[in-house]
């Protein structure tokens, strides 16, 4: 298990990555952040983050498969931590 600050860092440079000038570098980005409430992040960003993220952290972080798992309304909830907690228990 790694460092979750560090997840957490990484996760947050691909953020801004994919979200380009839509990322608001003043918002404080952290475990409790909602990727639809406080992000706004679209569903085409969202499958262009879990493609960085397995190409990232390799084929055990298989962040698409993971999705498919979940319920829709538990993707609408989805917030970073949850990212960052399935990308430490993927490595």
């Amino acid at each position: 298990m790694s460092d979750s600050s560090d997840t957490l860092t990484v996760l947050i440079s691909m953020l801004a990555d994919v979200m380009g000038p839509d990322f608001d570098p003043t918002l404080e980005v952290g475990l409790d952040t909602s990727f639809s409430d406080d992000l706004e992040l679209e569903s085409i960003e969202l499958v262009a983050l879990a493609e960085r993220v397995q190409a990232h952290y390799g084929s055990d972080a298989d962040f698409v498969a993971w999705l498919s798992t979940l319920q829709l309304d538990q993707i609408i909830e989805l917030t970073v931590g949850d990212v960052v907690r399935f990308v430490d228990g993927a490595r």
